[in-house]
């Protein structure tokens, strides 16, 4: 039977996830509320539409609960009961279940005692999920996702950012990309029953992730805003209510993980080159660099650029040294007869078309 992998929520750990498994021959069905494209996965649009769940071997459901409960259960938790295909499940949970630990160390073995209205309400639904008799579930605790298009550049691109300061406040993370290979082992050796922790190995306060965004984009440092006067909505403040590190041990030993990006530095430093370089080559294609000054061809530039809205660049462009020159019209077929005959030029212009 060709493996199947539905994901209860195409969003932003699906799409990471996808292109693996699509490599090795998977079929990838997703759910969306709004009608979306994904390449090579079959989206549905649900609710709305029937969800099949014949010859489905692996579910992910990342739908988030509500103060009802888990809405996936409330929906499908007959046909996912009746499911006969089933190899495995996964269900994103959140490192929030655990509540506050005035900054001490948490695993998967410490008590579920969530602080939060939100962290509650996942621990309901981790416990409605495992409520399911002969489910093979494995629960996935994350920290607080990042990757390209999301996190602290985001928020520096769009003027928003504020270096929160609360003494002795620190914050688990993970990679979107990570948290897709960690996935992806635990569906090549599932374990049904396990429960994962799914951060990277700094837990880290979020000014000094903010600055080291800053400073890799050549952008200031924004100033220190005092927690007290923050002026934050109660679920900003909710994520500072808590307090933990948190480890990721089982992942690696269980799983052989072994971390693509094991702290910020590494993960901040993936997720900005690829935007950053395109805005650049469309700055040095405009006329050519020194038009614009020095400072316009660097990565402040091009934040400056993408936060003006005009960061559209195609991902197949081409570096700026190839587009400095407009392609000129093909010449008349007499010309090209006659130029068969002239000496051909030992070098050319740097950018000339074709060369």
């Amino acid at each position: 039977m060709r493996k199947t992998l539905l994901c209860l929520g195409f969003g932003y750990t699906a799409r990471a996830l996808a292109p693996r498994l699509l490599a090795q021959g998977w079929r990838v069905i997703g759910t969306s509320r709004e009608a979306v494209e994904a390449e090579g996965v079959e989206m549905i649009t649900w609710p709305g539409q029937d969800v099949p769940l014949d010859g489905v071997t692996h579910v992910l459901s990342s739908i988030g609960p509500n103060m009802a409960g888990d809405p996936v259960l409330a929906a499908m938790a007959g046909q996912i009961t009746a499911a006969p295909d089933l190899e495995w499940v996964g269900y994103l949970s959140t490192t929030a279940v655990y509540g506050h630990h005035d900054g001490a160390w948490v695993d998967e073995a410490t008590p579920v005692t969530p602080s939060s209205e939100r962290g509650d309400w996942r621990a309901r639904a981790e416990a409605q999920w495992q409520a399911i008799p002969g489910l093979p579930l494995h629960i996935f605790r994350l920290a607080g996702i990042y990757g390209p298009g999301r996190g602290p550049f985001a928020k520096l691109m769009a003027g928003k950012a504020r270096r929160i300061i609360k003494p002795g406040q620190v914050f688990s993370r993970i990679h979107v990309e990570d948290i897709a290979q960690v996935l992806a082992a635990s569906i090549a050796q599932p374990d049904p029953g396990a429960i994962f922790n799914v951060c990277d190995d700094d837990p880290a306060p979020p000014q000094d992730v903010l600055g080291h965004a800053a400073e890799l984009l050549g952008l200031p440092v924004p100033a220190e805003v005092p927690f007290d006067e923050a002026g934050m909505t109660p679920m900003a403040r909710s994520f500072y209510g808590e307090n933990k590190r948190v480890r990721n041990l089982r992942i690696k030993e269980e799983l052989g993980v072994k971390l693509l990006y094991p702290t910020y530095r590494e993960g901040c430093g993936q997720c900005w080159k690829p935007r950053i370089w395109r805005a650049l080559c469309r700055l040095r294609s405009r006329r050519g660099c020194n038009s614009h000054g020095r400072d316009a061809c660097s990565p402040a530039g091009a934040v400056a650029l993408i936060q003006a809205g005009s960061d559209q660049v195609s991902k197949r462009v081409k570096p700026a040294s190839r587009q400095l020159l407009p392609r000129p019209a093909p010449p008349a077929p007499w010309l090209r007869s006659a130029a068969r005959s002239w000496p051909r030029p030992r070098t050319y212009p740097q950018g000339w078309p074709g060369r």
